[in-house]
């Protein structure tokens, strides 16, 4: 599951309409609007590591002044040809989409407006930060400079400036991308002070972390060593190195100090039953050794993909594609865009700005650790 984007993306996929045929119009779609009261600037930076011999790409989506700047693209011309190519992991045919066409809700170079705690977001393994652009978008417009990031050379595809691309590498194992991932996120934490025209914007003393699949691993195990990140939260990760979670992380066997929301579908197990703290042995692990806030958001409708992108634009794109109905389900699933954004937005309202959650509160007393979301 974890290495399906990567190859997919990594291998050119050959185009099954024939050259002397007109092109049919490609299909596009819209991200869901943000639900929150600010209007969004987004601007890109290029980090350099120099002690690792590392570059990084980021995306830093933050609170603006209303109007000014072009709508920030999805995905450039050049990153929507490349991911185009993995179209067939989402039950389409390369050439079906206008990827580079989608605008999100952002402008570029924005004026930022107030000052705001922090979000760092990591992508699943071998996925691209772009992926969690739907989530990333609402939580900023509720009052939170959010900053996305790719990790080089495991992600598909990283775009540096000048259209330079940096494909992914084989070989790489688990645990060492983790350690990896891990010095990305502190490297990034270093630099965020110092971004030019951003840095007065956020609040560092408040700062969240929240991942997709491994990205959530990531910022997990990120928390075990660097107290500078208040409160994390994985959106369906194994929090182990093998799908059943008997290798578990670091994060998994220790557990961390601060809050922690997980969040679990049966998309990413083996036998199908939806992941919690009660049938998986890494989230058991970490739940008990995590003597902090937590809860445990259990979604029996939603599929691994579900807490990506992937879950508001492929019900959009069947409607015109008639994408196939087997790798929807395995894709995605029925749950809400909406309830999603909601328990995370209202996670960190609680955590970082201290604002207490009714939505928040233990479900009932049959189910005291477990949340049930549709």
């Amino acid at each position: 599951m974890r290495k399906t984007l990567t190859a997919l993306l990594a291998a050119p996929a050959l185009l099954t309409t024939p050259a002397h045929a007109d092109p049919a119009p490609k299909a596009t779609f819209e991200l869901p609007a943000p639900t929150g009261p600010h209007s969004l600037g987004m601007r890109e930076a290029h980090l350099v590591d120099e002690e690792r011999g590392r570059e990084l790409m980021i995306s830093v989506w933050y609170p603006a002044q209303p109007g000014g700047g072009p709508v920030a693209p999805y995905m450039t011309p050049k990153a929507a040809a490349y991911f185009d190519q993995g179209a067939g992991a989402m039950g389409l045919r390369p050439g079906q989409v206008d990827w580079a066409a989608v605008g999100t809700h952002a402008r570029t170079d924005a004026r930022p407006k107030g000052r705001w705690p922090v979000v760092l977001y990591s992508p699943g393994w071998g996925s691209l930060r772009t992926l969690g652009t739907s989530t990333v978008e609402d939580l900023a417009s509720k009052g939170y400079v959010v900053v996305t990031i790719d990790h080089t050379h495991e992600a598909p595809f990283v775009e540096f400036p000048g259209g330079r691309l940096e494909v992914a590498r084989p070989g790489t194992d688990l645990r060492s991308g983790m350690e990896t991932r891990r010095q990305d996120v502190l490297f990034v934490l270093d630099r965020l002070s110092s971004l030019n025209g951003l840095g007065h914007a956020m609040d560092l003393s408040r700062v969240g972390m929240f991942g997709h699949s491994f990205g959530g691993d990531t910022a997990a195990e990120v928390m075990t060593t660097d107290r500078r990140v208040d409160a994390g939260a994985d959106l369906d990760g194994w929090l182990a190195y093998d799908v059943d979670g008997a290798q578990p992380t670091r994060a998994a066997a220790e557990g961390v100090t601060r809050p922690f929301l997980l969040m679990g579908s049966p998309g990413s197990t083996r036998d199908g039953r939806p992941r919690a703290h009660l049938s998986s042995p890494a989230w058991k692990s970490f739940w008990e050794h995590s003597p902090g806030f937590k809860r445990d958001l259990l979604m029996p409708e939603a599929m691994h993909y579900s807490f990506t992108d992937v879950q508001a634009f492929l019900p959009q794109l069947d409607e015109r594609l008639e994408v196939s109905p087997e790798i929807r389900t395995r894709r995605i699933g029925t749950v809400s865009v909406a309830s999603q954004r909601a328990y995370l937005s209202a996670f960190f309202d609680q955590t970082l700005k201290l604002r207490p959650q009714r939505l928040l509160r233990r479900e009932s007393a049959a189910h005291p650790d477990i949340t049930f979301v549709r």
